[in-house]
């Protein structure tokens, strides 16, 4: 019993990436803003991905993130839905 560990806590791996653009807000009610950022560490090093962020951000912040090879689809030029 005196090996037993309570309340041992896990964590995903992440990969610190910079914001370095914002593009424009998105989602159905504009709740996400798409921002191009630069992956700080990790294989994908120095890659510059576009992703949908939820919440406040602004240039400078950085992001982890769980997983760096999904890209968002990019806003069209209205900035708009399908219409």
């Amino acid at each position: 019993m005196a090996d037993e560990v309570k309340g041992k806590v896990e964590f995903t791996n992440a990969v610190p990436a910079s914001v370095e653009e914002i593009i424009g807000r998105t989602g159905t009610r504009g709740e996400a803003t798409q921002i191009r950022c630069k992956i700080l560490d990790g294989r994908d090093k120095n890659k510059s991905v576009r992703r949908n962020v939820r919440g406040p951000v602004q240039i400078g912040d950085t992001l982890m993130l769980r997983e760096t090879e999904i890209e968002a689809r990019p806003l069209n030029k209205s900035g708009r839905g399908n219409s």
